[in-house]
């Protein structure tokens, strides 16, 4: 199968930029430029109304994107996993409306909760919470990260989570957040070990993880799916966790950790002699290549958020998946 893909695209470390008073300034260049070491430096990732304004762009080149079936139009505000499926998205519907979406709803997101937290080196990033006006009563959690001080905040991760499932996050008198190390060893797994395990889980099972829709029930649902008479359906999961899909995690208030993370996941569907393949959708079709004579493999990408305790089993609270390729053999 592919390979962990590592970001999508360049990314720059600013050394020379001109930042708010808040930030420490080390030294004065002839220039007249300010050197700020900022992968040294525990500041806030952004101010709040940074922050807010990220969101806006966000929500705006969105809502040009999903009109227009255009990724272009959004591509310099998504960045991950969110890019990976967004993308995908994009291109199987200008495929089929090559004259944009015809069932465009503008995204409204409303009730905005920012926690951003203040840490040293890159990326930054905070995470949104809000309301929308899309997928019911869940609340949207996005995740913006930057690389440099005049990178554009983009969004690498978004997922839902139903009402009163966000926890309370350890915060100082500031209210800024604390960021979990990827290696951090004071929760149940390690945040950069979280999609390994999840992926391992989804193949083998196991205790690591609490029984959810996430978790047990998909692992129920996908054994149902492979013994369909006539047709073999094959599952291999994969963790991606390098460059833009690298898991960030937020300190929560009882010690825990509040976990975003990426996984790949390939469903291929055979048929027995003589039967055929389901006939997928027109955008399944669309991110297709090859004739589907016998077997279809479709690429997913999946951005989930996880509840990682001090101690006992890992919660996933919501997962947003998308095909991103397929191929017909």
């Amino acid at each position: 199968m592919s390979q962990d893909r590592g970001p999508r695209r360049p990314r720059r470390l600013e050394k020379c930029a001109l930042i708010s008073a808040s930030a420490t300034v080390l030294s004065l260049t002839a220039s007249g430029c300010v050197v700020v070491h900022g992968e040294r430096e525990v500041l806030p990732s952004a101010t709040r109304a940074e922050a807010a304004k990220a969101l806006e762009r966000f929500t705006t080149a969105y809502n040009k994107a999903d009109k227009a079936y255009d990724a272009s139009l959004d591509a310099d505000h998504t960045t991950g996993a969110l890019a990976a499926i967004d993308s995908a998205r994009l291109k199987a519907g200008a495929a089929n409306h090559p004259d944009g979406n015809p069932a465009h709803e503008p995204l409204e997101l409303t009730d905005a909760k920012f926690t951003i937290p203040k840490k040293a080196g890159w990326p930054r990033w905070f995470v949104a919470d809000t309301k929308a006006n899309k997928g019911g009563t869940a609340r949207w959690l996005l995740v913006f990260t930057r690389d440099g001080l005049e990178e554009t905040w983009e969004a690498a991760y978004l997922t839902l989570v139903a009402p009163g499932k966000v926890p309370e996050f350890k915060t100082d008198q500031d209210g800024w957040a604390e960021a979990v190390p990827a290696n951090a060893t004071d929760v149940s797994v390690p945040p950069a070990g979280l999609s390994k395990d999840y992926t391992t889980y989804l193949q083998d099972g196991g205790k690591t993880f609490a029984d959810g829709v996430h978790t047990s029930s998909w692992r129920a649902l996908r054994e149902k799916r492979s013994t369909r008479p006539g047709l073999v359906t094959q599952y291999i999961d994969e963790p991606l966790t390098n460059g833009d899909y690298a898991p960030l995690a937020l300190r929560t208030e009882d010690g825990g950790a509040l976990v975003f993370f990426t996984s790949r996941h390939f469903e291929k569907q055979t048929a027995a002699r003589g039967a055929s393949v389901p006939t997928p959708n027109k955008d399944v079709l669309a991110l297709t290549d090859g004739e589907i004579k016998q077997s279809l493999t479709m690429e997913f990408v999946s951005n989930e958020v996880a509840l990682d305790p001090a101690d006992g089993q890992v919660s996933v609270l919501g997962r947003v998946q998308g095909l991103t390729s397929g191929k017909g053999e």
